[in-house]
């Protein structure tokens, strides 16, 4: 474990805005807040989630880093932790946490723990992202920690291995994938919250694009743009009718992380919104103010945050809840109009086999 602590050790490699006493409440999505009231909610979790923080094998968890990892220091890897300390100072961090370098050729970061959170980065991450880029995933893995992400990640993880050890027993199965899915709907509420504190740590919003696109497309930038890039996320959200609205829930049900360019688009939308401009003119909720937040106030933003997104969207399964609640229509006769691809009463083509949407 480390011992490093935030108290001006080093100072940020250029200067960067801090936020002293910065509560998560001033970056989390509030889609990441209700996903995670709804999680807790879930028939079962409590007394699972009891059980799992006494049975996880953290001890050992930490051990197998310790000992097939590289653990990050001045004398390894140091410009990763010359980034991390500038990370938690920013965020104000009290704690700053241990973090190691895997061996695996997937790009990828992750923070789990239980007692303490833990920050993991692959080689595949470090040989795809430049000083930059790596600076907004360091802060998206703190900005984790500060939320407390860590210890839904690891059950998470625990879980999923589970149900591959007992998918042969149907009903073990179901009941252990209900909690997978439940868990995997709130985590990939959570990368948002994340993506904003990696902006907050960064302060480069295009460097976090950089990142996300080369995430989606590898290290060749001198082929790619960010705008167009930015230009798919709407033609993902805009395009096709009610049928491609459902394909889009399918695909991203078995995924723990958002596409990337929803995370591009939703990150962009942030970095330009009153509430980031806000946080960097220093107005910000405060840790200390926590206990006093109102539960009832948090309920108010994320149903306007739903609000504002369903009147926004440009999805055809949101354009339908709009125009049901305006009271346009036959919800039936829309649905079966779609489906059918009828326009004024002819049937359309019928469509043959496609590929699988990825």
């Amino acid at each position: 474990m480390s011992e490093d602590t935030v108290g001006g050790e080093r100072s940020p490699a250029r200067d960067r805005r801090r936020f002293p006493g910065i509560s998560s409440r001033a970056y989390e999505h509030p889609a990441d807040r209700s996903a995670l009231v709804a999680l807790r909610k879930l028939s079962g979790f409590d007394t699972v989630f009891k059980a799992l923080s006494g049975l996880l094998p953290e001890r050992s968890l930490r051990l197998l880093f310790l000992s097939d990892s590289v653990r990050v220091s001045e004398q390894q890897f140091p410009y990763l932790h010359t980034m991390l300390l500038d990370a938690c100072q920013i965020l104000d961090l009290p704690r700053v946490p241990p973090m190691y370098v895997t061996q695996d050729p997937q790009p990828g970061a992750m923070c789990v723990g239980l007692d303490e959170p833990v920050l993991v980065l692959t080689t595949g991450l470090l040989e795809l992202l430049d000083e930059e880029e790596m600076r907004a995933v360091v802060g998206h893995e703190v900005g984790h920690a500060l939320s407390g992400h860590a210890v839904y990640r690891t059950i998470l993880l625990f879980l999923t291995n589970v149900a591959v050890k007992v998918a042969w027993i149907p009903l073990g199965n179901i009941a252990v994938m209900g909690l997978v899915t439940a868990l995997r709907e709130w985590f990939r509420k959570s990368e948002l919250s994340a993506d904003r504190a990696g902006l907050l740590v960064g302060q480069d919003p295009q460097a976090s694009l950089r990142g996300l696109m080369k995430i989606a497309g590898g290290n060749h930038l001198h082929e790619m743009n960010v705008d167009a890039f930015l230009a798919q996320a709407e033609e993902y959200e805009a395009g096709g009718d009610l049928r491609d609205s459902v394909l889009k829930i399918m695909n991203l049900l078995p995924r723990s992380h958002p596409f990337a360019v929803v995370r591009a688009a939703e990150l962009k939308r942030w970095a330009e919104s009153r509430d980031f401009q806000r946080i960097m003119d220093g107005h910000y909720p405060r840790r200390s103010e926590d206990g006093e937040a109102s539960v009832s106030g948090s309920f108010r933003e994320t149903a306007g945050h739903y609000a504002d997104s369903v009147r926004s969207s440009k999805d055809p399964l949101m354009g339908l809840v709009r125009d049901i609640a305006g009271g346009a229509g036959d919800l039936g006769s829309r649905l079966r109009d779609t489906f059918r691809g009828a326009k004024g009463g002819s049937e359309g083509p019928s469509e043959g086999p496609g590929k699988d949407a990825s």
